[in-house]
């Protein structure tokens, strides 16, 4: 495995780099404005519908920049990645567009949305351990068994490029846009949003918001070093016991706030950005909205995009919500 100080921290030119690359596959996704999710928020509130990807979520960025640029080694060996889904669905979505083999591993319990669509796109998909912490594990010494290109889910300086381009939409298609609300599962996705933010207009508030009941990478950010905490969210896409280097060291740098919001809030954001927006979407990705919502007169008369991470919602999760 590749040692902490080998992780270059990408900058704007690696983001502009990372969209040539994936604009063959990828399209730009919205950025729309919603009437009364205004008038519930008490200020504008632009949603970048990343649920709206080919694999329902963000990381599909990173999946093509990184396996785009895989050695002929490096695919003839195959990757493996860790995940809750969205991430071993990039994985799984770009070593489909490169002909790569692809083995994913996830918890037991993990979202079979997800899962099928994992499958789906050829991956061969691993269910190991009680959470993404013990189905991590796993994959990291099956990769070195096997000899995998292993993809770590934030230590990648081409999965945050990647990611990045989300940020680098926001701001071309809304120039003055103040604040930038980003969920944190690992912190690809706020990383990539100070890379890109910082660069263009420091001026530009980045937020992270994570649940309380799995706050490993705010705790990591107010620490100062990695640490562990307990995740028992039911939000997988922000399920993750402990934090990543490459992603925190942006985060500290760069990033201007964290917030923790709560179960129940984010069970109330997903219902009304479901309602509001008549989008399908995870709890992950409403997070940005319950962070927004549980602060009102902090954004109070502000442009604030909020990234809609992703909207694989299973059934189960579905009736959940609206029983």
């Amino acid at each position: 495995m590749t040692e902490p100080s080998s992780f270059p921290v990408p900058d704007l030119a690696d983001v502009l780099a990372a969209r040539q690359r994936i604009a063959p596959y990828l399209r730009p996704t919205s950025l729309y404005r919603y009437p009364a999710l205004d008038a519930t928020a008490g200020t504008q509130v632009w949603v970048k519908h990343e649920n709206h990807q080919p694999v329902g979520a963000f990381k599909v960025r990173g999946g093509v920049n990184l396996v785009s640029q895989l050695t002929a080694d490096e695919r003839g060996r195959g990757v493996a990645a860790a995940s809750t889904g969205n991430h071993g669905q990039s994985v799984a979505y770009a070593a489909n567009l490169f002909g790569v083999r692809a083995v994913i591993y996830v918890p037991e319990q993990a979202n079979p949305v997800k899962v099928e669509s994992m499958r789906g796109l050829g991956a061969e998909v691993i269910l190991h351990g009680a959470d993404f912490d013990e189905a991590r594990g796993y994959c990291e010494k099956q990769a070195i068994e096997h000899g995998y290109r292993y993809i770590h889910s934030g230590n990648e300086p081409a999965l945050i490029a990647g990611v990045g381009t989300c940020a680098l939409e926001i701001i071309e298609a809304r120039p003055d846009t103040e604040v930038i609300v980003v969920p944190v599962g690992g912190g690809s996705g706020a990383a990539a949003a100070c890379v890109v933010a910082k660069a263009v207009r420091p001026a530009i508030e980045v937020i992270g918001v994570q649940s309380e009941a799995a706050p490993a990478a705010y705790r990591s950010w107010q620490a100062g070093t990695l640490v562990e905490a307990a995740n028992s969210t039911f939000a997988e896409g922000l399920a993750t016991g402990t934090a990543f280097e490459l992603p925190q060291r942006i985060l500290r740098e760069s990033l201007d706030d964290f917030v923790l919001v709560s179960e129940e809030e984010l069970k109330s954001a997903t219902r009304l950005m479901i309602e509001k927006t008549r989008n399908l979407v995870e709890p992950a990705g409403a997070a940005s909205l319950a962070a927004v919502l549980s602060a009102p007169a902090r954004f109070a008369s502000r442009n604030v995009a909020i990234v809609c991470s992703g909207g694989n919602l299973s059934p189960a999760q579905l009736n959940s919500l609206f029983p």
